[in-house]
């Protein structure tokens, strides 16, 4: 049986991708901070380990892929999912609030990948990092945020072109506007009107729309696909920059 990590798995994308991978025969180390809400998420779960950690922390990560490693022996996909948001405009952005979205968003893909490196070297693995929309184009509300993605987006493809030797992948997945109970709870009617009136298929995406990418990239029928950037997001990236709607007088 084949294992993936996957981190923010305690909700939202992060949950149905762990969710599809165990439908598809996989097992699942669950990650996420939010010790209570990871515990509900896996409550009734077969074939998953629930692992609090903050991926910021590099001795949390060593723990965390030692961990699963004691479980389950392999890992054979590690999906970077966890993340953080900070939306505000670039002058009332201070350094506090930036370095807290790099510290998760960046720096922890980068420690959860190399911490991962051993072990997928070992099963031939795959990485895909999660982005965002934001760092493919640019955004009112979104330097730290969308920069920290930007910044995921170029990784992958270095881990594509450094770890390729070893039979190991690296993809990178850009959600557009998901309909998430976090996005929902802060959209303003405004907002979601101008986004689908900005989206080719004039909807949000759906977790599970996610999730069906994600495992097909850490997948088999993904074999010969490395260092790509792949936009599940409606279209959204093809229609111009910035949304009306967000934008200030």
């Amino acid at each position: 049986m084949k294992t993936a990590l996957v981190t923010g798995a305690a909700r939202g994308i992060g949950l149905a991708t762990a969710k599809t991978f165990l439908a598809e025969g996989w097992q699942v180390a669950m990650v996420d901070r939010d010790a209570d809400a990871l515990a509900e998420a896996t409550s009734g779960l077969d074939n998953v380990i629930a692992l609090d950690t903050d991926i910021s922390q590099p001795d949390q990560v060593a723990a965390m892929i030692a961990r699963t490693l004691d479980a389950f022996t392999t890992i054979d996909a590690l999906v970077n999912n966890a993340g953080v948001a900070d939306f505000g405009p670039i002058e009332d952005t201070t350094f506090e609030r930036w370095r807290t979205v790099m510290a998760t968003n960046l720096d922890g893909t980068f420690l959860c990948s190399q911490a991962a490196i051993p072990a997928l070297k070992a099963s031939r693995g795959a990485i895909v990092n999660i982005a965002s929309i934001s760092g493919l184009r640019a955004s009112t509300l979104r330097v730290a945020y969308g920069t920290s993605k930007a910044a995921v987006i170029h990784m992958t493809q270095q881990q594509a072109a450094e770890l390729g030797e070893y039979g190991i992948r690296a993809n990178c997945v850009c959600p557009g506007p998901v309909r998430t109970k976090l996005a929902m709870a802060v959209h303003s009617q405004a907002i979601i009107d101008a986004y689908h009136d900005a989206i080719p298929l004039n909807r949000y995406g759906s977790e599970q729309e996610l999730a069906d990418a994600i495992c097909y990239l850490c997948s088999d029928k993904a074999s010969y696909i490395t260092g790509q950037t792949l936009s599940v997001d409606g279209g959204f990236q093809s229609t111009g920059i910035g949304l009306p709607a967000l934008r200030g007088n």
